[in-house]
């Protein structure tokens, strides 16, 4: 094993969908930490990472695969997330919701974990969610270290 090996930073995200209340689909992917998001690392741990806390989820219209150039998502709805907690030493996990009564009539093909600065850290697409007023999303985003 090299060094390079035990320096792996990831992300899994999970994502359970509902349609009046009831379970329709259950997802769960690994998703691309963006390169914003090791620039907001490095700030914080030196101590001059003002804005780089992840506060907010966002969930927006661009299906294009996710790239480590990545900085934003297309015509976001951004909330703030739910809580987070510590499943592991190495690990923060955010939990997220998505009411019946938010993002109505958007087509929902990518997700972002923002920082509380605006900050991109990770990007996920997947196939279109057409969003309505008796669809609600649910799920968490864990990132490894």
């Amino acid at each position: 094993m090299n060094l390079r090996d035990n320096i792996l930073l990831q992300g899994v995200f999970e994502l359970k969908i509902f349609k009046k209340g009831i379970l329709i689909e259950n997802y769960k992917d690994k998703n691309l930490i963006v390169n914003t998001a090791k620039e907001a690392l490095s700030k914080l741990i030196a101590g001059s990472g003002s804005g780089k806390i992840i506060t907010k989820i966002g969930f927006g219209t661009n299906g294009l695969g996710p790239t480590p150039d990545d900085t934003s998502l297309t015509s976001s709805f951004v909330k703030n997330i739910s809580s987070y907690n510590f499943p592991a030493i190495n690990q923060v996990r955010f939990n997220w919701t998505l009411l019946d009564n938010e993002a109505n009539g958007k087509q929902i093909r990518e997700f972002g974990l923002i920082c509380s600065d605006n900050t991109l850290f990770a990007r996920k697409t997947r196939g279109v969610i057409e969003k309505a007023d008796d669809i609600s999303l649910q799920g968490t985003w864990t990132i490894i270290f």
